[in-house]
């Protein structure tokens, strides 16, 4: 009985791991507003999948701050988002050419 529970304890740990991993994707955005002092940008993105979140303009922190200084209103950006110390926030940014 207790290899039984075991293993079935085991594959629910398993079921589990894999669905809270859903892996960061990149979504396409337009930075609408930079807050350098805050470490924070705005951006209009489509939805954010492992995040649950629907296409919405919003505020997310930045992983590193140096990328703020790079970026500009208007741009238009892929980016991957995550939620970081309990605050969503950018984990990669790259200007789309």
């Amino acid at each position: 009985v207790k290899h039984t529970l075991t293993r079935t304890f085991g594959g629910l740990m398993l079921g589990l791991g894999m669905a809270l991993s859903v892996q960061a994707q990149p979504v396409d955005g337009e930075v609408k507003k930079i807050d350098v002092d805050a470490g924070k940008i705005t951006l209009k993105h489509g939805p954010i999948q492992n995040l649950d979140i629907p296409a919405m303009q919003m505020a997310f922190r930045v992983a590193n701050p140096a990328w703020l200084q790079k970026l500009q209103v208007g741009d238009k950006v892929s980016f991957e988002a995550d939620k970081v110390g309990g605050q969503f926030t950018v984990t990669a940014i790259e200007v789309r050419k």
